[in-house]
């Protein structure tokens, strides 16, 4: 992949900041080790500010999942309109933004494209998006990419709202939540996507919050690396949002861990064969 989407004017060189000097000279997430979630905070994520809202769990699971890359520099990130893309787009890795729900028919071919044209090389492709990309509009190319078993990772940002439109529920939305634009509470259960994945052809699968940063880190490496060998991986992070669902931006973190407690338990599916290569390349004992 080029750095140039990074890269600024000649011009504009004497006037950049150290860190983003660093971040053009090295490439993104490039340290010359492997990145952490500890690691967070001690290198530019970013070309520029996002203007998500404060307090967002979304920004937050793009930041934990970036830094977890096992190959960032040669990583393409694809995803669609929503409250995702604000980050995503700033940030210091390759990314597409498609038409709102195809996104996984997208990054079928673009890795098919890849193994042809790179052969031998590492070229990973995962798709980052929303809960309305992956289970509303786009849950019909999303299912379909997982019974293909296409070598793609696909992370769903669960905030259970349509955040970036005013507050409409999606199907993630807890039944019985009242939002802007659901008075009277939402009718029906969260659609159960982790369950459809373990059933659909995903090889490897996760259910996690933004409160359990590690997890989030580890699920992200496990799920692009079995990827790359085996099948289909999901990884649904729990990124709630303060702006829609009224609690304090500052509390976002605590209002996750809550929820960790009752529907968003820690949960980690493998095949036997995804466990076998796991052990192999020594990601887990």
């Amino acid at each position: 992949m080029s750095n140039k989407i990074i890269t600024p004017a000649k011009e504009f060189e004497d006037v950049l900041t150290p860190d983003y000097k660093d971040l053009v000279a090295n490439g993104p997430y490039n340290k010359g080790r492997d990145l952490t979630v500890d690691d967070l905070g001690s290198f530019r994520e970013i070309t520029e500010p996002h203007p998500h809202c404060a307090g967002c769990g979304v920004s937050l699971g793009i930041r934990l999942g970036l830094v977890s890359l096992p190959a960032p520099a040669d990583t393409i990130i694809i995803g669609t309109p929503g409250c995702s893309y604000f980050a995503l787009t700033q940030s210091a890795i390759c990314y597409s933004c498609t038409a709102f729900g195809n996104q996984n028919s997208v990054a079928s071919g673009l890795k098919r494209m890849l193994k042809i044209r790179q052969p031998g090389k590492v070229k990973d492709v995962m798709v980052m998006v929303g809960d309305g990309g992956v289970a509303d509009i786009g849950l019909d190319y999303t299912l379909h990419s997982w019974f293909r078993g296409e070598n793609i990772t696909t992370v769903m940002l669960d905030n259970e709202v349509y955040g970036n439109t005013g507050g409409q529920e999606s199907g993630m939305t807890v039944e019985g939540t009242v939002l802007n634009m659901a008075p009277m509470g939402k009718k029906f259960p969260k659609i159960p996507v982790f369950e459809m994945a373990k059933t659909s052809g995903c090889v490897y699968a996760v259910k996690v919050t933004v409160a359990s940063p590690k997890k989030v880190g580890a699920a992200i490496r496990k799920a692009i690396l079995t990827a790359r060998e085996i099948g289909p991986t999901y990884v649904q992070i729990y990124t709630p949002c303060p702006t829609n669902l009224k609690f304090s931006p500052g509390k976002t973190l605590e209002f996750a861990k809550e929820v960790e407690k009752t529907y968003y338990q820690y949960e980690e599916y493998m095949t036997e064969e995804a466990s076998a290569y796991l052990r192999r390349i020594g990601e887990i004992k």
